[in-house]
């Protein structure tokens, strides 16, 4: 909820207290003075239509049935039309034969619509200050730098030029038609067509006819052409030494000499319209002194200047050569001299004024807000910020002026265009399928255990098929050689056995005895011996020995697959996300703040709040002044709005009631410590707003 939305429910509770506790005891009041007459007199009065379409009206306008801030205008419009009191004047017979609960129920509903226009205004003015400074720092950039200076300056060019022109022709007109009107000639004679015929050619023929007046009409046109084209040049002289400036200064000088101009001109425009919150927040529906449940006529008072007050600060706001206490000075003196308070009527009716109050208030509605709009946006865009025709025109030239170029170059090359397009288009699938969807099924798989997903080096069934292959190797060698192999002439199925248990082992010693021996004499044993054969078996078992460690290799890689599924998976996540990140900031909407920059624009807006409290100016009593509490409104505004959707439901209920008290004329001092306050207690979730 914005801050316009608090202080809109809060001045329609305090209505309700001050405008409803008098209806609620009036019939017991007329009970003790009336008796069972008054009582029916009263139920009577309640039970009338009219009453119950005011009270229907007053509902639509509570801040309980409303969804946002406050109604708009168009609806507020209909609802005090609907009512019929701003309807022509009743007759004094009309007014005195209107209930007292009726009129209080006038008074109740005008007191609502006031509420609701009052909420209009405060966000009107808090939506037309954000802009102002947003233009404000624009023209700071182009006055503090000289590159800025100079694009603005060239930005400008055209438009100071034609301004120029513009001046040098309205001049040379003025002067050339104050001229003529001096000399006043004689209008041309143009003779008949007697005269004409009578001078013809002697045989009869004219033929050139002319008449006797275009002769001297023709020479009077140069002559005037003449004139004004001297005219032109003397005030292009005169005008050239009379802007020394222009002598003086650079191009860049001028322009930057501009941006200041426009950049004070914004600065007082939004001093004027902050100090116009700053009167409206302190001074408008200010009931602390009005009596909750008492029959006394203050708070419709209030109600009354309220309204006055509301009128002055939309005609004077869009005076920007007015200071702040001259605008001050000049709402306060229009409040007190209005003419339409009922203070300065004498001869008014206490039952018309409700009526009259409601009159005005639809005059706010149809044409003081709107004309304060407009004016508003006049003033913004002179001196605002230029146009973004001014601004790029320079570029939209520049392409204009290479569009044929460029298109006769994307028509040469349309068919490698097509092919990086559809080229672009394949591999953007190819990496999604090959490096995100695919990674991510084979860790689902490890996940489930699936066999087909498992990481392997080698076949499953390939060590065991080379160690029975070595070990029948072995045996067969050992029973072919058993004085080699154990030593005696035969051997036992226990002496195989025992073989087979070293060879799973690793152990190949007959094999190892038999190649010691031939390899004395390598010759003879390689052909009578068995050193060929015996050399075959070790390299089956050196094939083993290696497809032993690879397998191990292969049961760490198993024991991590898992892993080493994450880490083939996080380059193609990292960059999906980072091109979905990029594509989101391009294309995403401008209209409000990126969630990657809020936490920059918090920091800022706390900077602004801290100087804002300690440049500003103080009455005795410690209390801000009128513009510095306006201007220190605005950017709690801001401030909620970045902090909403962020903190937590109860901690963002905590930092609303921080930024009220920060808000509030409580005194500077209390203040500062709200404002330390929210630096310290919610660091953590501003930090979090990356």
């Amino acid at each position: 909820m914005s801050i316009v939305a608090d202080q809109v429910h809060r001045l329609d509770a305090r209505i309700d207290r001050l405008s409803l506790a008098p209806l609620t005891y009036a019939p017991d009041h007329d009970v003790e003075l009336q008796g069972v007459e008054g009582v029916a007199a009263a139920t009577s009065a309640l039970a009338s239509p009219r009453l119950d379409e005011l009270l229907s009206i007053v509902k639509s306008l509570s801040s309980g049935s409303i969804s946002g801030a406050h109604l708009s205008a168009p609806r507020l419009q209909r609802l005090l039309k609907q009512s019929g009191l701003t309807g022509e004047v009743p007759s004094i017979e009309l007014l005195e034969a209107k209930s007292q609960y009726e009129t209080d129920v006038e008074w109740v509903l005008v007191g609502k619509a006031t509420v609701q226009t009052y909420g209009l205004l405060m966000n009107t003015l808090l939506d037309q200050i954000i802009p102002l400074s947003d233009d404000i720092w624009y023209w700071d950039e182009i006055v503090t730098s000289y590159p800025y200076s100079f694009v603005y300056t060239v930005q400008t060019s055209p438009l100071r030029m034609l301004r120029w022109s513009k001046e040098i022709y309205y001049e040379s007109i003025e002067r050339f038609q104050r001229m003529y009107r001096d000399e006043l000639p004689p209008s041309p004679v143009v003779e008949t067509a007697e005269e004409v015929v009578s001078k013809a050619e002697p045989d009869g023929t004219d033929a050139h006819p002319k008449p006797k007046g275009f002769k001297k009409l023709y020479p009077s046109l140069s002559r005037h052409w003449f004139q004004f084209y001297s005219i032109v040049r003397q005030s292009v002289a005169e005008r050239s030494i009379a802007d020394i400036q222009r002598k003086i200064l650079s191009r860049v000088d001028i322009g930057r000499s501009e941006a200041r101009h426009n950049q004070d001109r914004l600065r007082r425009l939004r001093e004027t319209t902050a100090t116009g919150l700053g009167v409206l927040l302190d001074e408008g529906l200010n009931f602390g002194n009005a009596e909750e449940g008492s029959n006394n006529d203050e708070w419709k008072g209030l109600l009354e200047r309220s309204v006055a007050l509301m009128d002055m600060i939309l005609q004077s706001v869009i005076f920007s050569d007015l200071s702040v206490s001259e605008f001050e000075d000049k709402v306060f003196a229009g409040v007190n001299e209005d003419p339409e308070l009922s203070i300065h009527i004498e001869d008014s009716h206490p039952a018309e004024r409700p009526a009259a109050l409601a009159r005005r208030l639809l005059g706010l509605l149809e044409s003081g807000l709107p004309d304060h709009r407009v004016a508003m946006t006049d003033l913004a865009r002179e001196h605002g910020r230029p146009s973004r025709l001014v601004r790029y025109w320079l570029p939209a030239a520049a392409l204009l002026v290479s569009s044929s170029t460029i298109l006769r170059i994307l028509f040469r090359r349309q068919d490698d265009i097509i092919n990086w397009i559809r080229d672009l288009g394949a591999t953007s699938r190819d990496f999604w399928f090959n490096w995100v969807v695919q990674p991510v099924r084979k860790i689902i798989g490890t996940i489930r255990h699936d066999a087909n997903s498992e990481i392997a080096i080698m076949s499953r069934d390939s060590l065991k098929a080379d160690r029975d292959s070595l070990e029948r190797m072995v045996v067969q060698f050992a029973v072919d050689n058993p004085s080699v192999a154990v030593g005696r002439a035969s051997i036992s199925d226990f002496d195989i056995g025992e073989i087979r248990t070293k060879v799973k082992e690793g152990d190949v010693t007959p094999v190892l005895r038999a190649y010691e021996n031939d390899l004395r004499r390598p010759i003879v044993g390689a052909i009578r011996g068995d050193l060929v054969r015996s050399l075959l078996i070790q390299v089956q078992k050196t094939k083993v020995d290696l497809e032993v460690a690879i397998s191990g290799i292969d049961a760490l890689l198993k024991s991590q697959e898992l892993v080493f599924g994450f880490v083939g998976l996080t380059p193609g996540v990292l960059v999906s996300i980072g091109v979905f990140q990029y594509l989101r900031t391009v294309f995403g909407s401008r209209k409000g703040l990126r969630q990657g920059r809020r936490v920059q624009r918090s920091v800022r807006v706390l900077r602004k709040i801290d100087r804002i409290l300690s440049e500003a100016t103080t009455s005795q009593n410690s209390v801000i002044s009128y513009r510095d509490h306006g201007l220190l409104v605005c950017e709690v505004h801001v401030l909620r709005g970045l902090a909403h959707g962020v903190l937590p439901g109860d901690v963002e209920k905590e930092f609303i009631e921080d930024l009220d008290e920060l808000a509030n004329l409580k005194g500077i001092q209390v203040q500062m410590k709200a404002l330390e306050r929210i630096r310290w207690a919610y660091a953590e979730w501003l930090s979090r707003m990356k």
